[in-house]
């Protein structure tokens, strides 16, 4: 560790490329600092060549663990102390990788759960009875591996998805489409994610997850009248208080 910036943090990125970018950008958007000394040391491996991980969990494509694995070695032999995974689905292999590691994943999933826990009590309708319903706006992979349902159970909390079709033709469009996030586009992505967020609003949810790592690329916290939760700003602000000994 570092005297001045603290523990370095490896970014095991790549899933995809703009959403390691942002993650990096709200470490050092986050992180108290009035020079360069000041951050934090970041090791970033992306490798956009990881095969997709809802491909794999959905219909059996190739596997994204041997990739995950090999890049989180790196990042510890690097000099890592950490590692964040900006990639929601790719959590459902965050038990395997650890396997192969020594060091810490922050397990993304599981503290924006409990931060939203945090922020339900803060609410004129919680009564510490009544469970608070949450939104999700995630990947079809992330989704079906109950990723986030069961982080938010853990939490007292519970949760409303898109039906399957709103998730196929709303949500994965916005992100997978000819014209999603993935292929560089932003306005009609959007506009998709809103309509999706606008559905689970009027089902009920007090919160949305931005539960896929694009999502946040394009949702933004004016489009929404609930809270709009970016698990990546969760996470990277928890990373920062590791890294600098705040925990």
């Amino acid at each position: 560790m570092n005297k001045k910036t603290g523990k370095t943090i490896g970014i095991l990125g790549g899933m995809g490329p703009e959403a390691t970018l942002a993650l990096y950008k709200l470490i050092i958007d986050n992180t108290p600092a009035k020079k360069d000394q000041d951050h934090i040391h970041v090791i970033i491996n992306s490798n956009p060549a990881i095969p997709d991980r809802t491909l794999h969990i959905v219909y059996g494509q190739e596997s994204p663990l041997p990739l995950l694995k090999e890049g989180a070695l790196l990042l510890e032999k690097a000099g890592a102390q950490m590692i964040l995974i900006p990639c929601n689905t790719a959590h459902y292999f965050v038990p395997e990788i650890s396997k192969a590691i020594k060091i810490p994943i922050l397990n993304m999933l599981d503290i924006t759960c409990k931060y939203i826990a945090l922020q339900a009590k803060k609410l004129p309708e919680y009564n510490g009875a009544s469970k608070i319903p949450v939104g999700i706006l995630a990947t079809t992979g992330t989704i079906k591996t109950a990723l986030y349902q069961n982080y938010l159970e853990k939490q007292n909390l519970e949760y409303i998805i898109p039906t399957e079709q709103e998730q196929e033709s709303i949500v994965m469009e916005a992100i997978y489409g000819k014209r999603g996030v993935k292929a560089g586009y932003h306005k009609e992505p959007a506009q998709l994610l809103k309509q999706a967020a606008i559905l689970l609003i009027d089902r009920g949810a007090k919160f949305i997850i931005a539960g896929c790592t694009e999502v946040p690329l394009v949702l933004t916290h004016k489009m929404v009248s609930v809270p709009l939760v970016n698990s990546m700003e969760v996470v990277a602000k928890e990373a920062i208080r590791v890294a600098k000994g705040n925990k």
